[in-house]
């Protein structure tokens, strides 16, 4: 690999940072990905990417594995459980690493901070209204990160998706709890109102979503909205993926009650009850500024669909699990 051309660096190797290194990767970029391993996923890493191990908690380890970059890609999160204690330690010093390596920062980030907007799509400058706890990280974080910009410290960006679903995606509403269940002939999850509008992202989509925006210089100092297939309903996308796997469309809906007593076991479903609100109200997003900038690229929910019901036949077929 050409040693000339530019080099981007992805924090993190889940399915976001991962999707977002395919992107740099499909664009002709060089790509460090850095986790705290340092090891990848062979079948979704691009490749010639480079892995780095590092502690993203401490700035100059970020320093180091940002040298000589020009953006860094912000993906690495810790625990959902953990949120309020971690995400904002790991961002701040994310930032100072990025500041001090010359590098711009961009964000990809969730829509909790906008809380509940009484049916009305999501925008870029929609008020800032969070519900608990999380939300109130989130929207504490990403005002941090737009004050250093206009601080001049460091440059960023956000970029912004919802509830996502696709290849490599685990741990999420849209993951292992659903699709394995499609394609054994189970019941495939919802959770609150199945019937309401619920804008869903593509992983691919988000990833160079936040591609596009880290190689753009006037899209800095703003926010995002990464694109989305046309909203529908939790029931629509869940009985297309049933059609394309060929088999009888089972839904079961997830409500407080069920969560709360999952929540007895998982923690992790006890943590989604205080946003359930986004599963009882429509959760449109309006990713229309994002369009006219950088077109229009969103996956049809059909053919994302196809290509995850694809992998985790091929995943969970070979017995992986990770």
């Amino acid at each position: 690999m050409s040693e000339t051309r530019e080099l981007h660096v992805v924090l993190g190797a889940g399915p976001l940072g991962l999707a977002t290194a395919r992107a740099l990767t499909e664009m002709g970029k060089r790509v460090r990905i850095v986790n705290r391993r340092g090891t990848l996923d062979p079948v979704l890493a691009p490749a010639g990417a480079q892995p780095h191990a590092a502690d993203l908690y401490d700035p100059a380890a970020v320093a180091h594995a940002a040298a000589g970059a020009v953006a860094l890609y912000q993906c690495a999160q810790p625990s959902y459980t953990r949120w309020p204690q971690e995400f904002p330690p790991l961002q701040a010093a994310i930032l100072e690493g990025a500041a001090r390596a010359g590098a711009k920062v961009i964000l990809g980030d969730n829509l909790y901070m906008y809380g509940r907007t009484q049916g009305q799509p999501m925008r870029e400058d929609s008020p800032i209204n969070p519900v608990g706890k999380k939300g109130v990280t989130r929207a504490q974080m990403a005002e941090a990160a737009l004050t250093a910009h206009k601080a001049g410290s460091v440059r960023v960006a956000i970029v912004r998706g919802s509830d996502f679903y696709g290849r490599g995606v685990m741990g999420s509403l849209f993951g292992e709890r659903t699709f394995p269940a499609i394609l054994a002939g189970k019941a495939g999850e919802a959770v609150g109102n199945p019937d309401l509008p619920h804008s869903i992202t593509y992983i691919d989509d988000f990833g160079r979503a936040l591609a596009n925006v880290g190689t753009a210089d006037d899209a800095l100092g703003q926010v995002w909205h990464a694109p989305n297939a046309p909203t529908g309903t939790q029931r629509q996308f869940l009985h297309e993926a049933f059609e394309l796997a060929g088999k009888p469309a089972k839904v079961a809906v997830m409500g407080r009650f069920m969560l709360m007593l999952g929540g007895l076991f998982i923690p992790a479903a006890r943590e989604v009850i205080e946003t359930l609100y986004q599963f009882t109200d429509p959760f449109v997003v309006d990713d229309s500024k994002y369009t006219r900038r950088f077109g229009h690229h969103a996956t049809a929910y059909r053919d994302g669909l196809r290509a995850t019901l694809d992998w985790y036949a091929k995943h969970f077929a070979a017995g992986a699990h990770a």
